[in-house]
């Protein structure tokens, strides 16, 4: 019997080939909502569904589909009950290790254009209110000798600390807030000596940008919430390339209107596509359309992993990225 995939949103070619020369594939010609979702992974028409961070893999979805496997188009899975996933025989994968420096490259994208205030520049020349240079034009800041705080200290925080350290900033980091954890010289490794770990609540308090590292779990759900904000400098900058969700929108918002903090890089959003009321209007602010993987080279990597994660699991052989690794052993 062919083997089956369902992919809800088309990805790059060579993901795409790799899953033709496996079976079948039926490419949805728009991402479905929660109820078709649903109904095609319990159809028994698939044996895999190759999802997108916006399809909603919930307990009830997992209980009733009848699919061998999900394999997730992302490093993030917080779309996937994994825990039900499991209980139900469901393998998952994802596609980590991919995509680090294309976002830290969006990270430090955003502390610079928050800090030289870009979006706000572009506007007026775009506009035609550009009539030559002055002393006083749209005053930024500068990143060089700037306390960077960055919250988490994973593969992309580490390679946002590399950038950093490039332009002179001074690089603290909490490793896991809202917790803490001793990180010894080993682990830092190249970082020895050039980075300074601190206490998550000194972290909020000294940095001059605060960007976050933090995968989306019960204990970072609105990490950043009034409370931090308010702990913040009133001239800080928060920045967050993580998951929309680990900030409380609603607060930041406010923050950024009375200044409380003094701007935000976004790349995320807590209710994507939809931003909280307020936010767009805001002159402080980057706002990117979730693009920190978004180059070719690191899309398709990411393509040809998702598709190699869903053939081994119609394949019946062991995924080479298992979220749920001893199930999938």
């Amino acid at each position: 019997m062919a083997i089956h995939f369902l992919v809800t949103t088309a990805i790059p070619e060579p993901g795409l080939q790799l899953l033709r020369d496996a079976g079948q594939v039926t490419v949805l010609a728009e991402p479905p909502d929660y109820g078709t979702l649903a109904a095609l992974c319990a159809s028994g028409d698939f044996d895999v569904v190759l999802t997108q961070l916006r399809d909603r893999m919930d307990a009830p979805l997992l209980a009733a589909a009848r699919v061998r496997g999900v394999s997730n188009f992302a490093v993030g899975y917080n779309n996937i009950d994994v825990d039900a996933a499991t209980r139900h025989g469901i393998l998952v994968g994802n596609t980590p290790g991919v995509l680090t420096d294309a976002t830290a490259d969006i990270a430090m994208l955003l502390i610079l254009g928050t800090a030289r205030r870009v979006v706000e520049a572009d506007r007026l020349v775009r506009d035609g209110r550009f009539s030559g240079w002055e002393p006083e034009l749209l005053l930024g800041r500068d990143v060089s000798g700037a306390v960077l705080g960055l919250a988490g200290f994973g593969r992309i925080a580490r390679a946002t600390a590399r950038r950093a350290l490039g332009f002179g900033m001074d690089v603290l980091f909490a490793p896991r807030p809202p917790g803490d954890r001793h990180v010894s010289d080993d682990e830092l490794g190249e970082f020895a000596g050039k980075v300074r770990q601190v206490t998550w609540n000194e972290l909020v308090q000294r940095s001059d940008f605060l960007s976050l590292h933090v995968p989306l779990t019960d204990q970072t759900r609105h990490l950043v919430d009034d409370d931090v904000l308010q702990r913040m400098k009133p001239e800080a900058i928060l920045i967050n390339t993580a998951r929309g969700p680990v900030v409380h929108e609603a607060a930041l918002v406010e923050a950024l209107h009375s200044g409380t903090i003094a701007g935000a890089g976004l790349d995320v959003f807590e209710d994507e596509p939809q931003l909280t009321p307020g936010l767009a209007a805001l002159p402080n602010t980057v706002l990117l359309p979730h693009i920190g993987s978004a180059t070719v080279p690191v899309r398709n990597e990411m393509a040809r992993l998702s598709a190699l994660n869903a053939v081994a699991i119609a394949e019946g052989r062991v995924l080479p990225h298992a979220v749920n690794p001893l199930l999938g052993a």
